[in-house]
This record gives structure tokens, sequence and C-alpha cells, in this order.
């Protein structure tokens, strides 16, 4: 944990010296959403293999950059697609930038990601706002030596989600009139995608979306003190009476589909904070 320790601090003395920004925000886009990227008033971009002890993304879709700039009228410090365990990271690597993002002064993180729906009542690119998560994966990101100036040994993860934030991201939508469920997402290992019978079994957890990310940055940014705002979408629906192939073209073209909407949501969202 001190070897992670220095290099979270060496990867922020280099990002010192790249911008001037104190971003109080930080975003995470998944897959199919790098295009959000675009909407920011960007100031800095930084491709991740220049940045020291940063992972590479090998995930199409996932253009592998930060970028400093505005979004909202907000400073923001932006992830243009993330890393995942299924790449062959472990969750300390792919938890290295939220506490890169800690370290640079971000107290509210928004996540987002592509996701298969569980729930039935969803259709495929509807989005869905995260009021609780089921971690499947069997990793934890916190498993190890605790370092008390990043956060306690045992977090309280009563709201990993802030009610406040699900609260106005609620209101906003309104507002906008777009179509927002809430829900609980399940995060699996991967990179498989699951059988029906796995679908069923998560269902009946209580889960009513599937993914393969989210949950290790959450579980890091909850432990920092990070207040944290999470959105997925929905690209398709995993009936399992019904269970039809999701191909990875078909959930970054769903997820491109609906990124207009998330956009304008997450820009009204971040002028209201």
């Amino acid at each position: 944990m001190r070897e992670q320790f220095a290099r979270v601090r060496e990867s922020v003395a280099y990002l010192r010296t790249k911008t001037d920004i104190q971003p109080p925000i930080g975003l995470v886009l998944g897959t199919g959403l790098g295009r959000l990227a675009d909407r920011i008033e960007t100031t800095t971009a930084i491709p991740y293999q220049e940045v020291p002890h940063f992972p590479v993304s090998t995930v199409k879709s996932h253009k592998g950059r930060l970028i400093f700039g505005y979004l909202g009228g907000k400073p923001v410090m932006a992830m243009q697609g993330r890393f995942h365990y299924y790449e062959g990271h472990d969750t300390k690597q792919i938890t290295s930038p939220v506490r890169v993002m800690a370290a640079m002064g971000v107290k509210t993180l928004v996540i987002c990601s592509a996701a298969g729906g569980l729930n039935p009542i969803f259709q495929a690119g509807d989005l869905m706002l995260i009021r609780d998560h089921i971690n499947f994966t069997g990793q934890n990101p916190l498993r190890g030596e605790n370092l008390d100036e990043w956060g306690p040994r045992f977090p309280d993860m009563t709201e990993p989600y802030s009610q406040e934030l699900v609260d106005l991201a609620e209101r906003t939508a309104t507002d906008l009139n777009i179509k927002l469920h809430q829900g609980v997402y399940v995060g699996v290992a991967g990179p498989s995608m699951e059988t029906a019978a796995e679908t069923r079994f998560l269902r009946l957890m209580g889960a009513d979306a599937v993914g393969m990310s989210t949950i290790p940055e959450v579980i890091v940014a909850v432990h920092a003190g990070i207040r944290v705002l999470g959105l997925s979408v929905l690209t398709n629906v995993n009936l399992p009476d019904n269970y039809q192939p999701a191909p990875i073209e078909q959930v970054i073209a769903t997820a491109e589909k609906a990124e207009p909407r998330l956009v304008s949501l997450l820009e009204e969202i971040l002028t209201r904070i």
C-alpha cells in the first residue's frame, strides 16, 4: 500500500505540471460514453500512457485520456475510458485514478457506465440512476494494509451513492423530461457475459442491472470521503426466458445512441451542484 501511495504522489506531481485546474468534480466515462468528453471545454488532455503509473485501457471505445476543463460551468477532471479487472489489472490498479482524483481535490465523483438491464420493465437505451450496488466480483480494492491518510479501515457503506446527488439527479431529469430509472447495480468480474441461469440468479438477488466496472471505483471513492453519483446506460435487457446475445458492437452502439440524453442530464446536474 505504501508503494501505491508513492505512485499516486508521482502521478499527481506530474499532473500538477500540466494543469492549474483544481477540479472539485471527477468524471469516469465508460463503454460507449467517451464522446461525452467532447462537451467538456478542454484545457488539457493527457493520454494515459503519459501519466506515471497509469494503466492503459485496452477496451474498444475507451479512448484513454485524462481531460481537465469545464463542463456545466464547473472545473472537472474526466477519465475518457476506464480500466477493468478482466483486462488483467488488479483492483488497486483499477482504482488508482480515483486516488489521484482525491489527491487533486475531487470531492464529487460522477461515474458513468454501460450495463445490461435485468429488470424486465427496462428497455435498451434507458438511463438508470444507481441507488445501491452488490459486489459480486469476489474482489475488494481495500484488501491489504490500510492507510489512515486515505481513509478508515472499515469504511461505512450505508450510503455509497449520495442521497443528495440522487435527489438532485431525479429533480433534474424530471425538469428535462428525461426518463430516469433508479436501481441496484451488480458488479461481476467478466469478461464473459452472463448465462441465462446467472441472469436469473442476479435478478433474484435484487439487482436491476449488471456490469463489469463501477464498484471498485465507488468503494475507493467512499473510502476517500468522496460523494458519488452513479449513472448507467442500459445497453440491452437480459430476459433469461428469452435470452439473446449482446455483442460488444451492439452495446457500444446503444450506449452512443443514448449518450445525448446522458450529456444533457449531466451538464444540467453539474450546473446545479
